[in-house]
């Protein structure tokens, strides 16, 4: 059946404005910033195609903009997302990597020049690589592109008035309100965010027997577990209902490995030795047993973790074998097939088919890999070590740009798998640096700079191929919409360095802390350290490898989900598991109100206001910051009332939460129907 686009081919309609372009950066950056926050602290980010269309409807209706306007607006911003999605999985590897010479992290800071730099060239690389490849992927009829199918939805119904901008705006504004009142850096500190309490074990003796049955050892034990509650977090309540209830679940169940099993078990055969801890000063460390399960987490469990997350990532690909390799076959194949589908000079290329001429992006593309080269030679020192780095770069970057898009248009944007491809990039870069003789720091930061640049060009082109589907269906010009990611992508490149480094400085612990444990970067630190530097936790990283082994053997779902659980803080992903639940309710409350199941408006209504509600706390969590790290210099006040609350505030705040999520999609859908 021959495709018909909302708009039609000939239209006087406007398209590219300087306001819809305009506007577009500005949302690139903010909502870059929130994903930033949000995947510093819990490792997941969010496509944010939705939000940003509605965003865009909002914007511009009071405007008089067209429907065109609003998808230059929609792509320009979405793209600030996927540049920082990339980013944030690699640069910030930087600060908690290790020179193997001095011991002291790779940076103290961002360096603004070298991570611009980074993001702007894999960025303005993913538009390009993904320009040979949206003609035939996009009309690719066996790939459904569900977000970019939904997504397109909203922007047609929104031509009617159903924005659905309220329950965006209106999330938003509860979530920054919230995170307000209970921040305890730069807010009110009203109550807490979430409490902890540790259980004793009661004391047991254990007999050590050998095989044949003797005793070679008989000692007794104590220890205890340390248990605590969900964060009363919108933002991560929000993560949890869109991802659902399995995802969530399985996120938790690594922390439940991790805090549950593997803290207590360590806690209670080291107990000798860590009680005779207790109460000491150490390092300006009150030691107590709090203290004493987090540091167990943070040495013992995370490295292992970081095994099973390898094991994890592979597993993720290999499990995605058959639709990686139809990836990269259709990538090199549809490069000479749409070569040949280029008009003869002079002839006129159709609106809907015009992308950017095909020359000019082979010769970008080639004047891209010079500064490339440069920048790695910057990090390395090593002529040889650089052109391979850039080589490498190349290659995988367009290998996994064509990846990207295919698996974008099977699983959609928020699904693709970029940190695991980035890994495999990481390890073939490491492997020739140390091939080639190019070790320590300078290797260390080498291979964190091809893969920045990969991972970055990878979720910039997935993102985009993304767009590209809701502008095909809605009737936008490629060519057009195209030159808008690329404005994108400078405008949160030039300013994307900014947010993070606040967040790096007002947190306590900065990135790589338990506040921003940041586990993709620290994943890529700990590999590129591991293999070009040679101080990796090997037999901690072993352990974690045999046991995602073994997860695999038995068909656990999502190792690497498992991984990435153990990992962060149990209070996060309790809470993101907590946000499975409300899902769970809110689809059996829908049902009995007569409702099908996968009710379009219900659906999109619980995303948005899901969206808005990961927005606002990530946004005021950066104005706290931004607050916090100019307090001094502005005379700033301190809001803190000191949690008067306590913890039984941070438990009533998912009532509200949970009762928007349930009851609005329900009325949305109710209204609609009716």
């Amino acid at each position: 059946m021959e495709h018909k686009p909302f708009v039609p081919e000939k239209t006087d309609l406007k398209e590219f404005t300087f306001r819809a372009v305009f506007f577009g950066a500005i949302f690139a950056v903010i909502l870059g910033a929130a994903n930033a926050y949000l995947g510093l602290k819990v490792g997941l980010t969010v496509a944010a195609t939705f939000p940003a269309a509605v965003m865009a409807m909002a914007v511009l209706k009071g405007l008089k903009g067209s429907v065109l306007e609003e998808n230059i607006f929609r792509t320009t911003a979405a793209v600030g997302e996927a540049l920082v999605a990339g980013a944030i999985f690699t640069i910030p590897a930087f600060l908690i990597a290790k020179d193997p010479a001095t011991g002291k992290p790779l940076w103290d800071h961002l360096h603004y020049f070298e991570s611009t730099v980074l993001m702007l060239l894999g960025g303005v690389l993913g538009v390009l690589f993904v320009s040979f490849l949206r003609k035939v992927l996009v009309e690719d009829k066996t790939l459904p592109f569900p977000e970019s199918v939904a997504c397109a939805e909203i922007v047609k119904a929104g031509q009617g008035g159903a924005s659905g901008a309220k329950y965006v705006f209106g999330s938003i504004l509860f979530a920054a309100f919230l995170e307000f009142i209970k921040n305890p850096v730069g807010g009110l500190a009203l109550f807490k965010d979430s409490f902890s309490k540790f259980v004793h074990f009661k004391t047991s003796a254990i007999n050590f027997l050998t095989t044949n049955g003797k005793s070679i050892l008989s000692k007794k034990f104590g220890g205890g577990m340390l248990l605590k509650s969900p964060n009363a977090s919108p933002a991560m309540l929000g993560v949890g209902y869109i991802i659902g209830y399995k995802p969530s679940a399985i996120v938790f169940s690594g922390g439940v490995f991790a805090w549950l099993l593997f803290v207590p078990l360590l806690n209670f055969l080291f107990s000798g030795q860590f009680n005779a801890l207790i109460g000491q000063q150490i390092n300006g460390v009150t030691v107590t047993e709090t203290v004493i399960s987090g540091a167990i987490w943070n040495s013992i469990v995370r490295p292992f973790a970081v095994g099973a997350m390898l094991v994890g990532a592979f597993y993720t690909l290999y499990s995605m074998r058959k639709s990686l390799w139809t990836g990269i076959k259709r990538g090199f194949k549809d490069l000479s097939k749409i070569k040949e589908e280029i008009e003869e000079e002079g002839g006129e290329i159709p609106r809907l088919e015009h992308d950017l001429p095909f020359k000019f992006t082979l010769v970008a593309i080639f004047l891209l890999v010079i500064p490339i080269a440069m920048i790695y030679y910057f990090f390395c020192q090593s002529v040889i070590g650089a052109i391979v780095a850039a080589l490498v770069m190349t290659l995988a970057g367009f290998l996994f740009a064509a990846v990207a898009g295919f698996l974008v248009g099977t699983i959609g944007s928020s699904n693709n798998p970029i940190s695991g491809l980035t890994l495999s990039t990481l390890i073939v870069a490491a492997l020739i640096m140390v091939t080639i003789g190019v070790k320590g720091g300078p290797g260390i930061a080498a291979v964190l700079g091809v893969a920045a640049v990969v991972c970055t060009s990878s979720g910039v082109a997935g993102d985009i191929m993304q767009d590209l589907k809701v502008g095909h269906i809605i009737g936008g010009t490629p060519w057009k919409m195209e030159i808008a990611c690329i404005i994108g992508v400078i405008a949160a490149s030039l300013v994307m360095v900014f947010p993070m480094q606040v967040l790096h400085t007002a947190t306590p612990g900065g990135i790589g802390g338990p506040n921003l444990p940041a586990p993709q970067a620290g994943l890529m630190a700990m590999l590129a350290e591991g293999i070009v530097g040679g101080q990796m936790a090997w037999p901690l990283v072993i352990t974690g490898i045999g046991f995602s082994i073994g997860m695999i053997l038995i068909g656990a779902p999502s190792p690497m989900l498992i991984a990435v659980g153990m990992y962060l803080p149990l209070e996060s992903t309790f809470a993101i598991f907590v946000g499975g639940i409300i899902r769970v309710l809110a689809d059996k409350f829908a049902e009995k109100n007569g409702l099908d199941k996968g009710n379009e408006t219900f659906v999109n209504t619980g995303t948005l206001i899901a969206s808005g509600l990961i927005a606002g706390e990530a946004l005021m969590g950066m104005g706290i910051a931004a607050i916090v790290a100019f307090r001094d210099k502005l005379h700033i006040p301190n809001f803190s009332l000191g949690e008067p609350l306590g913890a039984w505030g941070g438990l009533l705040v998912f009532l509200p939460i949970a009762y928007i999520l349930i009851k609005l999609p329900i009325n949305a859908a109710k209204k609609n129907n009716g």
